[in-house]
């Protein structure tokens, strides 16, 4: 007879999940003749008590006893053009090597506790980073890539560095040994490469454990630490202990780039996978509609939908994580009408009462004001989206400074991308001069370069080099919106990056350079923490309160000011990229009297603080003579290329 329907009820999750003397399962597979739930608790033997039975909605359903922490199983699928093994979408764990068998799960971490709380959307400085290729300790002796536990190592580093959160690549479980993220297909499962095995993990235990003594935590015992659904949750409840939130980030778009037999494509084993092109319509979870070398989800269809969103409740609730950032929603939107976008909404409505506080961040090309508007004005719900306005004028910039000449800068354009067209709030949009996509080695196509290289071609640690990435990194952590950096940039890091270590290990992050002492990766180190904790000292730098002073091509100069709206709190940032100081420069300032020079980027060079540093010894003074729309001026001295930071004196 069919598997028990002990424990099944209408909230019975989709899964597997221990209760009783055994487990419940449960899937959805419409069009299948029969599935069986088969692993080590009835040898993987597709019998007649593991039949699971299907109710009117096509859920197969049923409860196993003796199932076991750690078990493994699979779905036995029957349908009408194939049978065989399947994975469950819903899979806690995978066994490694991948593709393998699913593991059961129990959720027994041993969490600390903590006084963390997620930061207000306006605190966040995001720093997004690849798990397998952020520190490779393993590479140079056993070919292994990065793994949660070594980002786990360097967050007494992030800490110091400033970050607020950390955005980490696509986690979940892809096919190939190396990959950006984007092309998986088994969405509640870790990548079994960014773990650390267990022949290996005492090795890493006392190290760990060191983090937590440091904060004064009780220390994990290595069983705590085992598997890639324990190792995630130890970076994620190291982080929050060391005042670090944890984003992941999702593909709900398309799934696959590559889907093996066993994976969701065709789960229910309808005919016309081997078809060419394969009869799309019966691959169940998605549509005809190719992206990215795999297919769109078919977003009209509600239990598609409930995969989806039931997979960001989980990982919000199973992993602690402060919120997710979404691939490619413009996808979704496009490819995906006309469902896609009341799918959007349906997320962000669910996710909004289900953790509210939690952090929203939606890509979308071209840039979308709608997407971050409330669901009930029709927009898509998401708290912030990515924009590339600033992005772009500061690289545009920065590379034309780069050529040697001292004509002018499209300096009023920058001064013009410092708030992107449509948005209410600052802290609606997040901006930085790097990310993955852009200064990524893709195969044999080079993207664009990181910012050291733009600020000059020929030699990134120049001085005009340094002082222009200098700039160039310190306008995005002045401006308006969510700051991001991307991982090096803040050490001047001035290669490009490359998901794969094999194909490219050269392109490794130099940490060898910093571990080194290299002085020009110290300095801009030391120079990205002081402007990092200068943006959370200083209320203004987070605020909406912007306006473009004065901007002059020629002279290539920008002055913003930044402020509270309604409760003051001025900040003036001053940027030159000329390559000569300027002596006697006049700008407008919102009050009089005296202003302090609370940081000058000329002074990390040689050793913080530069001996020659070119500026105003700390404090300038503004009398009463208008200027750039200001009643009050003061006369400044500017580094070349370069830019300083006043307020007031209190």
């Amino acid at each position: 007879m069919p598997a028990s329907l002990e424990f099944i009820t209408e909230q019975t999750p989709l899964g597997a999940h221990l209760i009783g003397s055994g487990a419940t399962f449960r899937v959805w597979a419409p069009r299948a003749l029969a599935v069986h739930a088969c692993g080590d608790f009835n040898n993987f033997q597709h019998e007649d008590d593991s039949l699971l039975t299907v109710d009117e909605r096509g859920y197969w359903r049923g409860f196993i006893p003796g199932v076991r922490n750690g078990h493994r199983y699979k779905f036995w699928v029957e349908g009408l053009g194939s049978k065989g093994w399947k994975r469950d979408p819903f899979a806690r764990e995978l066994a490694s090597p991948y593709p393998s068998d699913c593991v059961i799960r129990q959720s027994d971490f041993p969490w600390h506790p903590t006084l963390f709380k997620t930061p207000a959307f306006s605190d966040w400085i995001i720093y997004q980073l690849h798990v397998g290729v952020f520190d490779t300790p393993n590479w140079e002796t056993r070919r292994k890539g990065g793994t949660f536990l070594d980002v786990a190592l360097k967050l007494p580093y992030l800490s110091a560095l400033g970050v607020t959160a950390l955005q980490l690549l696509p986690i979940q479980e892809f096919q190939s040994t190396f990959s950006l993220g984007y092309n998986g297909t088994d969405y509640f499962s870790p990548e079994t490469n960014f773990a650390i095995e267990d022949a290996h993990l005492a090795g890493y235990l006392s190290s760990i454990n060191q983090l937590l003594t440091d904060q004064g935590q009780p220390i994990y015992h290595e069983n705590d630490l085992r598997g890639e659904m324990n190792q995630l949750k130890a970076l994620v409840d190291l982080s929050h202990l060391y005042g670090i939130a944890v984003m992941l980030d999702v593909v709900y778009n398309h799934a696959g780039g590559g889907f093996g037999d066993e994976s969701i494509y065709f789960f229910d084993r309808q005919p016309g996978q081997d078809d060419s092109p394969p009869q799309y319509r019966n691959s169940l979870y998605f549509t005809e509609i190719g992206h990215a070398g795999g297919q769109v989800f078919d977003f009209g269809k509600a239990p598609v939908r409930e995969f989806l969103v039931e997979n960001a409740k989980f990982l919000l609730d199973e992993y602690r994580i402060d919120g997710l950032r979404y691939d490619q929603v413009s996808v979704i939107d496009h490819d995906g009408r006309p469902h896609g976008w009341p799918f959007c909404q349906e997320l962000t409505d669910t996710l909004h009462l289900h953790r509210p506080g939690a952090l929203h961040h939606a890509e979308y090309w071209g840039v979308n004001p709608s997407v971050v508007k409330p669901t009930a004005e029709g927009g898509a719900g998401f708290d912030t989206t990515l924009t590339d306005g600033l992005r772009i004028a500061i690289r545009r910039v920065i590379s034309q400074a780069s050529t040697g000449s001292n004509g002018p800068l499209p300096m009023t354009a920058l001064g013009d991308s410092l708030w992107p067209t449509g948005f209410q709030f600052s802290y609606q949009f997040v901006q930085g001069p790097e990310n993955h996509d852009l200064v990524l080695r893709d195969g044999d196509n080079s993207r664009e370069q990181r910012i050291a290289r733009l600020s000059d071609p020929a030699n990134p640690r120049s001085l005009t080099g340094r002082r222009r990435s200098r700039v160039a990194t310190g306008l995005s952590l002045v401006a308006p919106g969510i700051p991001m950096l991307f991982m090096g940039q803040e050490f001047l890091e001035d290669k490009q990056w490359s998901d794969n270590l094999e194909w490219k290990p050269e392109l490794r992050l130099f940490w060898a350079g910093l571990d080194a002492g290299d002085p020009a990766m110290l300095d801009h180190l030391r120079f990205c923490q002081d402007l990092i904790q200068l943006r959370r000292q200083l209320p203004g730098l987070r605020s909406d309160g912007l306006r473009v002073s004065h901007s002059h091509d020629g002279n290539r100069v920008l002055v913003m000011h930044r402020w509270i709206p309604g409760a003051g709190q001025d900040v003036v940032v001053v940027a030159s990229l000329a390559n000569i100081p300027y002596y006697n420069y006049r700008i407008g300032l919102p009050e009089p009297g005296q202003w302090r020079e609370v940081f000058n980027s000329d002074a990390y060079e040689n050793g913080f603080p530069n001996p020659q540093t070119v500026g105003n010894g700390g404090q300038v003074w503004a009398e009463k003579s208008p200027a750039h729309g200001f009643l009050n001026s003061a006369v400044i001295t500017m580094p070349a290329n370069g830019f300083l930071v006043l307020i007031p004196e209190s």
